[in-house]
């Protein structure tokens, strides 16, 4: 995973490929519908296997998909099958096909993970709300009144523990010896099927031993597969060896917005554990200080690395749509062990809007639909593959990491083995830069002069510079 760069899909909003079978004579919402509503884009798997050229060519070597399993919400965290495909995607044969053609090209692929809770739809709740008590598979939920109501009315009581307390998504009770084995044997069914890791959902709210078990059916299936939590926080309980290779670095994402937004940051958005508040050089490095040291090296170079995900506001939106104070965050995102995580869109310059929450909204502005046949505000996709370039040329952006320092409130400084950055988030000031004997501006951002580094810049010196491919299409993207 350190040599990865990893590129999130949300399937139903990504690409409509016309090739699913199962979408013939089915109504869907129109593509680049307000994604707020309720209902299904019709993004499918073919869809993502049409895309993969054009994201190999951006640098992207490691596909994550929110789930994909049977489900009766758009976002299919609401599973009712988890060993078949939803056949609005595709079924199990686009993944199949997907795998294929992502193991092809060299790419990996990642699914989610939801063991915490299914939808009211699962099979075996289904049992539940037909035969009550009678059923034989009472005891696979958290049940503490009959008749269940999988329907309430406000303010009455479901009968069942739910996720966040959600009626449609009944919690699974660990405990039962059942459900532990249907889970495992889910998570087993799709490594053996070619799957490369899987990323887990709330795992803080499973019971731990469970995981431990998860982890041991992973190494025996396949001991290559990158298991990777969603803990936001402090995830050093999780991360000593007997649970998970990594988590989604949601600390590393925030406070680089943080810093490249400074006073510009738009503070609409408020989440104890993804806190959108303007940082200085010296706040940003005491909280990357605190992250890195948390964890052995080994898992900081295991780290999904992240600005922004399907549960949180676009960085871009958080950024108040300033592009260049989006690309130093993409930036400093791509200069940390760990694999840079880029959000499908970004590359298109999408601006979403926040995650409003389970309770005050059906979904979020930030899962909007890919803009395949719109004129985009910017096109990153050569500044990506140009941070990808630059970290694949340098292996200590990979495995070490650099040694930071702050200069002031604007300028960040990071040098490790021969590697120098300069990086100056002002939006009205030059840094000077003393560029030494034997080295050179090996990557550049904005305007790198005779003045030295100007506003919202970046220049990375070393004394070997890309290849000649990656020097050109750096030139292009500089005169861009």
């Amino acid at each position: 995973m350190a040599d990865a760069v990893l590129y999130q899909i949300f399937p139903d909003r990504f690409r409509r490929s016309g090739r699913v079978d199962a979408q013939r004579h089915l109504a869907f919402k129109s593509w680049g519908a307000d994604p707020c509503e309720e209902g299904f884009q019709g993004g499918d798997l073919y869809g993502v296997i049409d895309a993969l050229d054009g994201l190999q060519e951006m640098g992207i070597t490691c596909l994550y998909l929110t789930p994909i399993f049977s489900s009766a919400a758009n976002h299919r965290y609401h599973a009712y099958d988890y060993f078949e495909v939803d056949p609005l995607l595709g079924g199990n044969a686009a993944l199949m096909d997907l795998i294929d053609a992502v193991h092809q090209r060299g790419m990996r692929v990642v699914l989610d993970g939801v063991f915490n809770h299914c939808g009211r739809g699962f099979w075996a709740f289904h049992h539940v709300l037909e035969n009550g008590a009678d059923s034989p598979y009472r005891d696979w939920f958290h049940v503490h009144r009959w008749p269940l109501q999988p329907y309430p009315a406000p303010g009455e009581d479901c009968g069942y523990d739910g996720w966040w307390a959600l009626p449609d998504l009944p919690k699974f009770n660990h405990a039962n010896p059942g459900v532990r084995e249907h889970l495992l044997a889910v998570g087993r069914h799709w490594l053996e099927q070619g799957i490369d890791g899987w990323r887990l959902d709330v795992p803080a709210e499973v019971p731990a031993d469970f995981w431990v078990e998860f982890r041991q059916m992973v190494r025996s299936t396949n001991t290559e597969a990158w298991i990777v939590g969603e803990v936001w926080g402090d995830a050093t309980t999780w991360l000593q060896g007997d649970h998970f290779d990594g988590v989604m670095n949601y600390r590393l994402g925030w406070s680089s917005i943080c810093w490249a937004a400074g006073e510009a940051l738009r503070r609409d958005y408020r989440n104890s554990e993804y806190p959108l508040d303007p940082l200085d050089g010296q706040a940003l490095l005491t909280i990357w200080t605190r992250t890195t040291r948390s964890y052995r090296e080994v898992v900081n170079r295991a780290q999904m690395n992240l600005l922004d995900s399907h549960d949180v506001p676009r960085a871009l939106h958080s950024l108040n749509n300033d592009l260049e104070a989006l690309k130093l965050a993409l930036l400093l995102l791509f200069l940390h062990p760990g694999a840079p995580c880029i959000y499908y869109g970004t590359e298109a310059a999408l601006a979403g809007g926040p995650e409003p929450g389970p309770s005050s909204g059906p979904g979020p502005a930030c899962r909007e639909a890919y803009p395949w046949d719109v004129l985009w505000p910017a096109d990153l996709r050569p500044f990506i593959q140009s941070l990808a370039e630059l970290r694949c040329a340098h292996g200590v952006l990979r495995r070490e990491g650099l040694g930071w320092s702050a200069h002031g409130a604007d300028v960040l400084e990071g040098v490790a083995d021969g590697l120098r950055v300069v990086i100056n988030r002002s939006r009205s000031n030059h840094v000077p830069l003393t560029i030494e004997p034997g080295r050179s501006c090996v990557w550049r951002m904005g305007t790198v002069d005779s003045r030295g580094v100007g506003p919202q810049s970046a220049a990375v010196l070393g004394s070997q510079p890309l290849s000649p491919g990656a020097e050109g299409r750096k030139k292009a993207l500089v005169e861009t």
